[in-house]
């Protein structure tokens, strides 16, 4: 579900870090650096059988494993970090997580202690929203990890990027958003005091079922998502309809969508979310994820008022609000309880 941007307001946004950086930061980190991890995933008891199979099949036990950093390719931030897949599918490229660590900087372009952010990325081929935003938090003063999901950057591999393996790659990506936290706890320069998830688009539906799954991450933000994946599949326009129309030419009926849909849906552990961490933006006109698939969310995870924020854009012109979400996700983010609303956004409001 690419997420197109407006690309004068996008560049008109990060000229002022772009004038201002240095050429070559000063780091303790190092290329070949390795860092041993340990998952955290801590689901509890579900008194729910649904959701319990949900947990069950999206779970994993929890095991030491080793994060190890990597150079960046141009643009993709100061490192790349990689760490094994919680969830392999056989695949030993697409198994090893890619995430891409875009540091805050001090005045003399050291990577400075900061609490951070992990960012799942849109569907589009290029991430490209994903990494503004992740360029936006760290000029923030945040750290930001981009994960690359499944059949993306360093993990593109043809046999992922089939539709008939789309339910196994989303059901690894899932894991990979989540042991990305303890991936990132396991860094130096992180503040552990406070470790944020944003997800857009298809990144969104990823970072709701992640909150849902149990609550290793303190904040929660979701753009441009919801629930109900089988309506945004199967009555979504643009982006949905092009993912409803290459699953169709693989074979893959209507029922088929529906069970595939239905093992990653977040509406199964909605009710397990905090609430109080957890902040949904959504498009009141977005022709993509249709505003009835965000607000069921909103109301299964039982969100304030306040908490979903409706935006007057659709699923592509909410691009110009990037800068305003980055913003409050910032604010967020340096909170040591969360607000009961967040700043104002203008054109935009609570949901009903």
């Amino acid at each position: 579900m690419m997420f197109k941007l407006k690309s004068a307001i996008v560049l008109v946004w990060l000229l002022p870090s772009l004038v201002m950086a240095k050429e070559v930061p000063t780091s303790p980190l190092a290329v070949g650096s390795t860092f041993e991890a340990t998952d955290t995933l801590a689901c509890g008891d579900e008194a729910n059988a649904d959701a319990q199979d949900c947990i069950t099949s999206l779970g994993w036990k929890p095991t030491k494993f080793t994060v190890k950093l990597e150079a960046a390719e141009p643009g993709c931030g100061d490192f790349l970090v990689r760490f094994p897949s919680a969830k392999p599918i056989g695949n030993e490229q697409n198994d090893l997580v890619a995430m891409e660590w875009f540091a805050p900087h001090d005045d003399d372009n050291r990577i400075r202690t900061a609490r951070a952010m992990v960012v799942i990325h849109e569907s589009g081929n290029n991430m490209t929203v994903g990494r503004v935003i992740a360029r936006g938090l760290s000029g923030q003063g945040l750290h930001a990890f981009l994960v690359n999901l499944p059949g993306y950057g360093p993990r593109r591999v043809p046999d992922v990027a089939k539709p008939e393996n789309i339910l196994a790659a989303m059901q690894q990506g899932i894991a990979d958003a989540r042991r990305a936290r303890d991936a990132v706890g396991a860094l130096p320069l992180i503040d552990h005091s406070l470790i944020g998830i944003q997800g857009t688009s298809l990144g969104g539906f990823v970072t709701a079922t992640v909150a849902g799954l149990d609550h290793g991450y303190d904040r929660v933000f979701i753009l441009l998502a919801g629930g109900n994946i089988e309506d945004v599949i199967m009555n979504g326009t643009k982006d949905a309809a092009k993912a409803r129309q290459k699953l169709a030419a693989a074979g893959i009926t209507d029922e088929h969508i529906k069970q595939l849909a239905h093992g990653i849906e977040p509406l199964r552990l909605a009710h397990r979310i905090r609430p109080e961490d957890t902040w949904l933006y959504s498009g009141k006109y977005d022709e993509v994820v249709p505003p009835r698939c965000s607000k069921a969310l909103a109301v299964a995870a039982r969100l304030p008022a306040s908490h979903h924020i409706e935006m007057s854009c659709n699923h592509y012109s909410g691009a110009i609000y990037l800068p305003q979400v980055v913003e409050q996700m910032r604010q967020r983010m340096s909170e040591t309880q969360p607000a009961a609303a967040p700043a104002s956004m203008p054109h935009s409001a609570a949901a009903q």
